[in-house]
């Protein structure tokens, strides 16, 4: 998945918003909570929060690591973006999205 269509996947979901931190880091975010960070090209590493299930199943495939900081939430890191089929890359996205909705409190969620 190419930065524009990893861009116009994140900002049709609900609430989304984007934004650059640490300088150079492309971060997607729902009510100010991160749920997929990446580069500004193609070849950046792309990381977001997984189930614990997914994420057992994600870093045992080749390219997709435990994401630097963050593994204790269980986020990984897609190494190569041709690591995931595009309707993998949308689901585990969705998915990003929805664990991080969950946590979000209910009139925020009522808001989205």
């Amino acid at each position: 998945m190419d930065i524009e269509k990893l861009r116009s996947f994140c900002l049709s979901l609900p609430g989304t918003t984007e934004g650059i931190k640490w300088e150079d880091h492309l971060c997607f975010m729902i009510a100010e909570k991160m749920y997929l960070i990446t580069g500004m090209d193609d070849t950046s590493n792309v990381s977001f929060k997984v189930t614990p299930e997914d994420f057992e199943l994600l870093t045992e495939r080749d390219h997709i690591t435990q994401a630097g900081y963050m593994a204790k939430k269980q986020w990984v890191s897609v190494q190569k973006r041709n690591a995931l089929k595009l309707k993998e890359w949308e689901e585990y996205i969705r998915k990003s999205y929805e664990l991080i909705k969950a946590k979000l409190p209910k009139k925020v969620q009522r808001e989205l």
